[in-house]
């Protein structure tokens, strides 16, 4: 028995010298661990970083004890890894069970499949990791919820490109204690949809002023460029495409150079792609299947920036499934597809895209795309391309005058989608007629030299057919096989004196045959179109015959103004609803509005047209600009519906009585012999505009300044009216504010202001004019009024405009007791002086109470208003405005949108609605819309 008990204590006192080193490491370990709990500054100061923090957070919400997943979701480079870090850091000192695990892409399972042996060895390195037991073995995969699901952990799986990987390691929430917290970083959203996590945040491409406060970190250490490096930064960040990574990377190659460095970089950068940066993105292109590869390349090259419906239809003919394989390249942030249906793709991924071209050869002949205009033009002039080829982008502007084959194309038996561009027009010729086209399914050949296509083309797959300023004389003879064709354009191919038979063209949806000069007959075979929606034929001055007594179903779209050969109005169809007929010998007609029932855009105008007896009950547009007429017709007054009305340039024209109420905008600007203008209008009206109008009586004068518009008012004038009792020299005006209580106004029981400011005469230039209001040099508000429509002023003239008064962001200035309004002008308008009326609530100006464009997530709480002040307003009489103003003022900053503007830069950014032409090749008139910051 002592022979034992002396082995018992031998064995014990060498066990626990074995151990002894280990324990002691351990402890010292979990004591430092315990102690270390001030989190790290590694991150602090990151651009966006707290933004990015902030709305992860609102998913995180630790005071719940549900088990949460959360979703980190972006393409590669976008700063996911960095994110979830920070989130780590930010977030361990809550948590005494932790693990970031990272750097899982591609770490198991290289061949898409994650064995058994692999996902025990993920559980054994995570569980290590958490339970900090280094080389932690284990046996069965319910390892992790047998040891974790009573323990309370934050755990950070990163970069997962793999299901499995993710069932592997965080099945289900069972598998964790009450209050945990995993967060899942991944370029695949698919990956998060289908493990069930409903929490996900996309990581968005920051604004252009953080990706310049990104670059300058890289490459200058500090937030903003060097001096004289400002213009050189702002290019090598739009070239970089604002990606966080492609902007680090650059930044530190570029650091201590020198200009000419730097712009030796922005040519680099124009035509290749990092290495660094490539081998980021690669990685989720590697992971596609072949078919997703080759639709990631058709992209690429051919159809960044297009509609998903277009692409769909130009690829339908392969063995591409366009739909799947795009909603992949969605779900592994490969592309982007707008809430309008366009397909966007990161430009840097377009740069890789085409350096994995460029590696399938060295002889470009050999390649699947071509876009460098040198190696196209070797192709095309030796005959070298061969069957490998599917799409050709030549900018023939990139190369002095080019001449090529006859049989350029024979090799290119798959060439699908050519496209011929360039700035000089005659850049490129073919010294014989073609032999030989491939079928195409794309035909861009811009200033096509020659006088015919090929005989032998093949048509049956051509979708788009754009051939605009061509020699073409005629294209085909007789009936073709069209069905997949859906768009045509040969405008501004003046030599083009026959369209073909397109009876089979069953499917066109788009015919433009725009100044095509020498065409005297549409093709009566157009009664088959069916699908025709747009048919453009402005210009056509020898167009005389067009077929009658046919109903094109699908027909909205008709423009032939300048088609000075027609008499009558295009009997082709009830479906109209925009008519463009200026500067044609048509004459409006009773029988039109059982012609054109549905038709609301119709524009008549054009020195021929000397009455009007009849205009459709249903137009709501209507524009008579360059016309003779030397009074309103009498059939405008009924038209209940009527919004738009543009008798611009109507340089007879005297009056303008009776208007209908329903109007929004009137344009009559340069009417030079108008006089009277009387008019009752709703609360709807947008915008006058009577420039240069200097025949305009007093009383004419005084019913349109005393109207209440949405936007604006501009009319001759040489001084601010005496309603105005605020005015200044200049432009910029200061509201007194009294400390004592007997304030001349207060901002938030008088919601509203109305400005005049009287401008210099200007020589064609955009009539942009900006305000910036400030209290004690904070700004209380932004607002613009811009237009895309360019201003004449032979005279001094006056534009009225207003908005409502509505508390900023930043934090106002108790002590301060003045109101500047600072004015500004686009370009080189002149304020010469400004006043201003301060509205009560009763007599607001409606501009701010309409709908208007705001930057940021729509959640601001501005700071500017504290507490005590709300709750006054909020009991105030205008209680009922104070709501208003709150939503529209109301939630956080948004980081994206708390970028550009400086207000000395905020002139440069534009908004417009489109309303109508109007002269023959004059600019588009548009409304302007009012900016909010």
């Amino acid at each position: 028995m002592l022979q034992w008990w002396c082995l018992f204590k031998f064995r014990l006192a060498t066990f626990v010298r074995k151990n002894e080193a280990k324990m002691i490491e351990k402890i010292a370990a979990d004591v430092s661990n315990e102690l270390n709990v001030t989190p790290s500054k590694d991150f602090d100061g990151m651009v966006g970083m707290e933004a990015h923090l902030r709305k992860i957070n609102s998913y995180i919400r630790l005071e719940s004890d549900e088990v949460k997943m959360i979703g980190i979701h972006g393409p590669g480079g976008i700063g996911k890894t960095t994110i979830a870090r920070a989130l780590f850091n930010q977030l361990s000192v809550d948590f005494q069970l932790k693990c970031f695990f990272g750097n899982l892409k591609g770490s198991y399972g290289s061949d898409g499949i994650v064995d058994h042996d692999s996902k025990l060895c993920l559980q054994s390195q995570i569980l290590s990791k958490v339970l900090k037991q280094k080389d932690l073995k284990i046996h069965h995969l319910g390892a992790i919820k047998e040891r974790l699901q009573d323990q309370r952990v934050l755990i950070v799986l990163d970069d997962v490109d793999d299901l499995e990987q993710l069932e592997a390691l965080a099945k289900e929430p069972s598998w964790f204690g009450a209050g945990s917290r995993i967060v899942v970083t991944t370029e695949d959203r698919k990956i998060l949809k289908a493990h069930w996590v409903k929490n996900i945040y996309h990581v968005a491409y920051p604004s252009g002023k953080e990706a310049l406060e990104i670059l300058c970190l890289s490459a200058f250490k500090q937030s903003s460029p060097r001096d004289g490096y400002k213009d050189l930064a702002k290019k090598v960040a739009y070239l970089c495409g604002n990606l966080p990574l492609g902007l680090h990377v650059v930044g530190l190659s570029l650091r201590g150079d020198s200009k000419h460095e730097w712009e030796n970089q922005l040519s680099k950068l124009k035509s290749s792609l990092d290495r660094k940066i490539g081998d980021v993105l690669k990685v989720g292109y590697d992971r596609l299947s072949d078919t997703d590869q080759s639709l990631f390349l058709h992209i690429a090259f051919f159809f960044n920036n297009q509609a998903v419906d277009h692409v769909t239809t130009m690829l339908a003919d392969g063995n591409l499934d366009v739909k799947n394989g795009l909603k992949t390249l969605v779900d592994r942030s490969l592309v982007y597809v707008s809430t309008s249906g366009c397909i966007t793709m990161h430009c840097l991924l377009q740069q890789l895209g085409r350096k994995i071209v460029h590696k399938q050869s060295d002889d470009p002949g050999k390649r699947q795309f071509l876009e460098e205009a040198f190696e196209i033009h070797n192709v095309l002039a030796n005959n070298t391309g061969t069957g490998s080829v599917l799409g050709i982008s030549f900018d023939s502007s990139k190369m002095n005058e080019v001449s090529i084959s006859k049989r350029a194309f024979e090799g290119m038996h798959n060439l699908q989608f050519l496209r011929i561009y360039g700035r000089y027009i005659n850049a490129l010729q073919i010294s014989e007629d073609m032999e030989y086209l491939p079928r195409l399914r794309l035909l861009q050949w811009n200033a096509y030299p020659r006088k015919s296509l090929p005989p032998a083309f093949q048509l049956e797959r051509l979708v788009e057919l754009h051939m605009p300023m061509s020699n073409l004389e005629r294209l085909w003879g007789g009936i073709q096989p069209l069905t997949n064709l859906k768009d045509i354009n040969l405008g501004y191919s003046k030599n083009l004196i026959e369209i073909p038979d397109l009876s089979k063209a069953t499917n066109l949806e788009t015919l433009t045959l725009t100044s095509c000069s020498s065409l005297v007959e549409l093709t009566s075979s157009i009664r088959n179109l069916h699908k025709l929606k747009k048919l453009m034929m402005m210009g056509c001055v020898k167009l005389q015959v067009i077929p009658t007594n046919i109903n094109l179903a699908s027909l909205e779209e008709v423009n032939m103004s300048d088609c000075s050969g027609l008499r009558s109005y295009p009997d082709i169809s009830i479906n109209i609803k925009d008519l463009d007929v200026e500067n044609t010998h048509m004459e409006a007609h009773p029988s039109i509005g059982d012609c054109l029932p549905l038709l609301e855009w119709l524009r008549i105008g054009g020195i021929n047209l000397k009455r009007l007896t009849h205009v459709p009950e249903s137009v709501t547009h209507l524009d008579l600009s360059n016309s003779g007429l030397e009074k309103l017709p009498y059939c405008i007054i009924g038209l209940s519906r009527l919004e738009s009305l543009f008798v611009y340039r109507c340089r007879k024209l005297v009056s303008l009585l009776g208007l209908p109420r329903s109007l929004k905008y009137i344009n009559a600007n340069d009417c030079e012999s108008l006089e009277r203008v009387s008019f009752v209008f709703s609360d709807s009206l947008r915008e006058i505009e009577f420039q240069n109008c200097l025949k305009l009586d007093e009383e004419s004068r005084r019913v349109i300044m005393q109207e209440k518009v949405y936007d604006s008012i501009c009319l001759p004038g040489n001084e601010v009216p005496a309603e105005f009792i605020h005015k200044a020299t200049g432009n910029s005006i200061i509201i007194p504010m009294d400390v004592d209580g007997n304030a001349s106004f207060s901002i938030y029981s008088r919601l509203g202001f109305k400005a005049c400011l009287l401008l210099s005469p200007i020589k064609y230039s955009h009539l942009d004019i900006a305000c910036l209001i400030t209290k004690g040099g904070v700004t209380i508000r932004k607002l613009k009024w811009d237009s895309i429509n360019v201003s004449h002023f032979l005279t001094e003239h006056l534009f009225i405009c207003g908005g409502n008064l509505v508390p900023g962001r930043p934090s106002l200035d108790g002590t301060a007791n003045d109101i500047l309004f600072e004015f500004s002008c686009r370009d080189s308008f002149k304020i010469i002086e400004c006043g201003l009326q301060i509205l009560s609530g009763e007599t607001v100006w409606t501009g701010g109470s309409r709908d208007h464009h705001t930057y940021g997530d729509g959640n601001y709480e501005p700071e500017a208003v504290q507490v005590s002040q709300r709750e006054k307003v909020q009991s105030s009489k205008y209680k009922c405005c104070w709501s208003w103003l709150e939503k529209l003022c109301s939630g956080k900053e948004d980081e994206e949108h708390d970028d550009f503007f400086e207000f000395s830069d905020f002139l440069e950014y534009y908004e417009f609605e489109e309303i109508t032409d109007t002269t023959t090749g004059s600019t588009p008139i548009m409304t302007r819309r009012r900016i909010y910051y």
